[in-house]
Order: structure tokens, then C-alpha cells, then sequence
């Protein structure tokens, strides 16, 4: 049983890192989309 609280924690913590990894992406974008607009 407890293997199989293990397995599901790693899941979930992969699943995090791959969602905070596609925050980080969207927050650049975003920053960067911030930047265009204040130097036109």
C-alpha cells in the first residue's frame, strides 16, 4: 500500500512542476508583451 502512495506522490509532484513550469512561461510572456507596449 505504501508503494502506492509513493507512486502517487511522485505523480502529483511532476504534475506541479509541469504546471509552475507553464505559469513561468505564461508570466514571461506576458512580461514581455509589458515591454513591446511601453517602448512604442
Amino acid at each position: 500500500m505504501s508503494k502506492l502512495m509513493m507512486l502517487v506522490v511522485v505523480a502529483m509532484v511532476l504534475a506541479g512542476c509541469n504546471t509552475m513550469n507553464g505559469v513561468g512561461k505564461d508570466m514571461e510572456k506576458a512580461g514581455e508583451a509589458v515591454q513591446r507596449k511601453s517602448s512604442q
